[in-house]
């Protein structure tokens, strides 16, 4: 299953999973949420992961959304459970230690878009289209969308786009800060392919602290948080990794981590 409905590639502890349900715009049903929560409860136990990138197969479509066949006939409990179980699965992506990136290509709506938002940032092709549209349908976002937009683009732009079910094209996204930058389909796979070279290159660790940093920083006052910081950066110094990143530096030679 895990081959067929998400395809997984490792480049040096840089994994890209790839979303494959193109006959169906990628949507993700409960077969795609349970392939990559077993892929993410893997990867939870990689010493060596470095960064994951996640992607839609095709030009056409990131993640079109949550499958509307599988949902259309649910139970007020069988939705409920549905949706915990995604949202189980996109809070694995999101607390992942390592950068996550979404690639997105083609449409990006509804749980797609919420997929998106569990990522560390996302860069998007120009054909890029987002939205949280579910109004339209009877419904509201029911994989996080309602709590992680406010919290990427603020909570008035937040209403603004759940509440109309209005759709946005790429530069709108990165007008908002849904999106960290904008470039065509064959940009992207540049970016995806120098964003591997750039992360495999860091001091592993150090990513992760960054990370670490930064999530938990966030939800602290600016005192805890720069403390925080600071044992972190301490923690650096305890490791072979910063001696060599700055032996490295010294003799003028690249660092192997």
């Amino acid at each position: 299953m895990s081959e067929q409905l998400i395809e997984m590639v490792d480049n040096s502890g840089v994994v890209r999973l790839t979303i494959s349900r193109p006959q169906a715009l990628n949507a993700l049903n409960s077969a795609v949420i349970e392939t990559l929560e077993q892929i993410l409860v893997e990867l939870e136990g990689w010493d060596d992961l470095r960064a994951v990138l996640i992607t839609g197969a095709g030009e056409k479509s990131f993640v079109a959304g949550a499958d509307i066949s599988e949902m259309q006939h649910k139970t007020p409990a069988e939705a409920r459970e549905f949706a915990g179980k995604a949202l189980r699965t996109i809070k694995r992506l999101e607390t992942l230690p390592v950068p996550v990136v979404a690639l997105v290509n083609g449409f990006c709506l509804g749980g797609g878009c919420e997929l998106a938002l569990a990522c560390d940032w996302a860069v998007a092709s120009d054909n890029a289209i987002f939205g949280q549209p579910e109004v339209l349908l009877g419904v509201i976002p029911g994989f996080g969308g309602t709590q992680r937009l406010p919290r990427r683009v603020g909570p008035a732009m937040a209403l603004d786009l759940c509440t109309t079910g209005r759709k946005l094209d790429a530069q709108e996204a990165l007008r908002i800060g849904l999106v960290n930058q904008v470039m065509s389909q064959s940009e992207l796979q540049d970016y995806a392919d120098t964003l591997t070279k750039q992360l495999s290159g860091n001091g592993p660790q150090a990513v992760r602290s960054a990370k670490q940093a930064i999530h938990d920083g966030m939800d602290q006052d600016l005192d805890s948080a720069l403390a925080l910081e600071t044992g972190l950066f301490a923690l650096c110094f305890a490791g072979d990794e910063q001696r060599e990143g700055m032996t490295a530096f010294v003799e003028k030679r690249k660092p192997d981590f």
